[in-house]
């Protein structure tokens, strides 16, 4: 445990300081689920880590050690873990489970607003046409999510790249790309060094939507001109969605639209596979130690005891044990 329930918080400010930087250089698709699987983990390993170090200090605690029946001395003979560096871990904790649960909050309240906002769109159909003169477009997700459109934006927009609009904002639902910001927000909630994550997948989502709509009207140049021109149209409007198409950093998107498919690297992926299957290991084995440590200390206590008082009935679950090294002693 000394080392190994360090390593998922070492991992975490690696994955923190190199995803967002590679994330751009993949294909759009498949680097959204990688960093959505990287916050994923990362924010577990993170409580992981901070819950077995605050563990470790309240086992410490003789109080606890009596009510547990377990060694003392044992435990901090066994534990190299500090109380100071315990009790740090012990805040951090409390402080990442507020977060989460302060950003669940928001954010369940903001799918509610959401689906509410769906229902009192006119229409019935996937499109919603809203008749008026400032630029918008964005998705709006629900069971099922609507597509908003304002005329001021269609009159900005030829027929070919409104076409392209439309598939754009198609595919952040077909996607479900409102789940990926969701996971990504609640994690930099439980850690804000995961803060860059969030930023870096709203512009993968973009990205991911871009692709999408290159396929569906086969001309890049036709979604970059689209991409380009509502971003013009919507540059005075700062309080448009975050699923837009105009999200994101526009000249990079445009950039990347005017080159050819991004293509597929396995290197950065088995990298961060690698580094995801230690995080689960190192924390695995920490927690395994704690058990070790809890159950040792528990058969010193009742081996103390015995020897204390040979006449005392055994207690606790490990006396169990104590006796049966003795009969095995005697035999």
């Amino acid at each position: 445990m000394l080392i190994s329930v360090y390593v998922p918080l070492l991992i975490t400010m690696v994955v923190a300081v190199f995803a967002p930087r590679a994330a751009p250089r993949l294909a759009p698709r498949p680097a959204a689920w990688s960093l959505a699987s990287a916050a994923l983990v990362a924010s577990l390993g993170w409580l992981g880590s901070l819950a077995l170090l605050a563990f470790a200090g309240l086992v410490q605690i003789p109080e606890v050690a009596e009510e547990g029946q377990w060694s003392l001395a044992a435990v901090r003979a066994s534990d190299p873990v500090y109380l100071t560096v315990a009790g740090a871990a012990a805040l951090a904790l409390l402080a990442s489970v507020t977060g989460l649960i302060v950003a669940g909050t928001r954010q369940l309240r903001h799918l509610r607003w959401a689906r509410r906002e769906c229902r009192l769109l006119p229409g019935d159909t996937e499109l919603a046409v809203l008749d008026i003169e400032s630029p918008e477009a964005f998705a709006l997700p629900g069971a099922p999510g609507r597509i908003v459109v304002s005329r001021g934006m269609l009159r900005c927009l030829g027929d070919r790249e409104r076409e392209a609009l439309l598939a754009h904002e198609r595919a952040h639902l077909r996607g479900r790309h409102h789940l990926f910001q969701t996971l990504w927000r609640l994690s930099a909630a439980v850690n804000p060094l995961l803060r860059p994550l969030s930023k870096a997948g709203g512009f993968v989502l973009e990205r991911w939507a871009d692709e999408e709509a290159a396929v569906r009207v086969g001309d890049r140049t036709v979604v970059a001109h689209a991409v380009g021109r509502a971003a013009l149209a919507t540059s005075a409007n700062r309080s448009r969605p975050a699923l837009a198409a105009t999200g994101g950093a526009v000249p990079q998107r445009v950039r990347a639209l005017l080159a050819p498919p991004p293509p597929r690297r396995a290197l950065p992926f088995v990298a961060g596979v690698a580094l995801l299957v230690v995080c689960c290991a190192s924390l695995a084995d920490a927690a395994t130690d704690s058990k070790q440590m809890i159950e040792t200390a528990q058969h010193a206590a009742c081996v103390a005891t015995q020897t204390a008082a040979t006449s005392a009935p055994p207690h606790g679950p490990c006396c169990e044990h104590g006796e049966l090294d003795g009969l095995a002693q005697d035999r």
